[in-house]
């Protein structure tokens, strides 16, 4: 497995654009983005848990469900989102106009929006630019990166990925793109993400494979608690790296699924970093818990913890805060057997043993909290063997300020 370049145009037979067509007033970034598959797609998704649910999303529910895509399109600066019969109808209509300019059907087209929640999606601006977009996309980085910033809202980073992975003899592809900054909480995926991939696949594995990538990447992300009503993962496959189809669970499927799996993780730290007015990268590891589905909860709920969050803003090894968050998550577990250490670049400090303290120098704690990215490592002394791993990030003043006046 290797790193390599070009994010969701670096699998072959994938082209991307994007291009500015005046979603948001007063803004010139570019906001319309489209991803094409030039042969169709084997695909699968998974779609935000709000009961409150996009009208893109609802139409890409209908769509995904034939199991086959040729595109994606997508805009920032407004989510299509609370605005009734008149929303789903805009969503529709931008699935026909991409459909139009390739003659494929309005089925194959998934649809994605993000932004401004209630505000009605000013369509016509989309209507008037879709042959420019389609004319915009390319196969190559340029592409990518085109697309990935027209689906950019309060991201401070480019948050893309792409790996090469060898089955059969043959060089299989999957490139990512992901936006999300605010409203990342569990509860899916909370973001926009779109996979692609020139393996050839089932579907069904293919699905299985996403929703084993997502529950332990996306969902284990947490930035401010909340779970967006637009929340998007979509995967296509193509098939053109012309290895011999995956239909079954065996050595091939382990590799692709790990595969899938790893740039999905990658893709949920950057989110994790990139968290609204964030400014440290916060791991939770936990072990020691009674399996994997406990080790999961009780470290996403320490992530989550608004007081953890506020103390790693300000490197203060309030490590009472981690034990209080670990109390409440649900999970049965004995306190008093709960060691605890915060760690990162600048080294590692043991803060808790037994669920006790233990002496340890405040000047040091701070110095390790102090760095960009740090880690909280929890130990279940006598437990059993589940483990999981959460990110999250601190809370800052600025998270505030940003989202005080996010409509305006």
């Amino acid at each position: 497995m290797r790193e390599i370049e070009g994010g969701v145009c670096a699998p072959r037979g994938f082209r991307a654009g994007g291009i500015w067509c005046g979603i948001k007033a007063g803004s010139r970034k570019r906001d319309l983005a489209l991803i094409y598959a030039d042969t169709p797609c084997v695909a699968a998704a998974m779609f935000t848990t709000n009961r409150v649910k996009a009208a893109p999303v609802l139409v890409s529910q209908e769509h995904l469900a034939g199991g086959i895509l040729r595109a994606v399109i997508a805009n920032s600066g407004n989510a299509n989102a609370c605005t009734g019969e008149a929303g789903l109808a805009a969503a529709r209509l931008m699935a026909e106009l991409a459909a139009g300019e390739f003659a494929i059907r309005p089925s194959e087209v998934a649809v994605a929006s993000t932004g401004i929640i209630g505000v009605p999606l000013p369509i016509a601006a989309i209507e008037s630019s879709v042959s420019s977009l389609a004319d915009s996309i390319h196969p190559g980085p340029a592409g990518h990166e085109a697309a990935l910033e027209a689906i950019m809202t309060t991201d401070t980073r480019k948050k893309a990925a792409a790996l090469e992975i060898e089955i059969g003899g043959k060089a299989l592809r999957l490139g990512a793109m992901v936006k999300g900054s605010g409203m990342i909480h569990p509860g899916m995926a909370t973001m926009l993400c779109f996979i692609t991939t020139d393996a050839a696949i089932s579907r069904e594995l293919l699905d299985r494979a996403l929703r084993g990538a997502v529950r332990r990447s996306f969902n284990r992300v947490t930035v401010d608690g909340d779970t967006s009503t637009n929340d998007t993962v979509i995967v296509m496959a193509n098939g053109e790296a012309g290895n011999a189809p995956i239909v079954s669970e065996g050595p091939d499927y382990a590799l692709f699924a790990g595969a899938l799996e790893t740039l999905c993780v990658k893709l949920a730290r950057d989110l994790a970093r990139d968290g609204e007015g964030a400014t440290r990268l916060v791991t939770v590891s936990l072990n020691g818990a009674v399996d994997e589905a406990a080790a999961e909860l009780l470290a996403r709920t320490v992530a989550a913890s608004s007081l953890v969050k506020a103390a790693c803003f300000g490197a203060d090894a309030n490590w009472g805060r981690v034990l209080c968050a670990l109390g409440y998550a649900g999970v049965d577990f004995d306190p008093a057997a709960v060691d605890l250490r915060f760690a990162g670049a600048a080294g590692e400090i043991l803060v808790c043993k037994a669920g006790a303290p233990v002496p340890f120098s405040e000047e040091e704690a701070r110095k390790i909290l102090s760095q960009e990215e740090i880690e909280i490592r929890i130990e279940l002394a006598g437990g059993g063997t589940g483990a999981a791993v959460a990110w999250g990030c601190d809370l800052s003043y600025d998270y505030v300020k940003i989202n005080g006046d996010y409509r305006s």
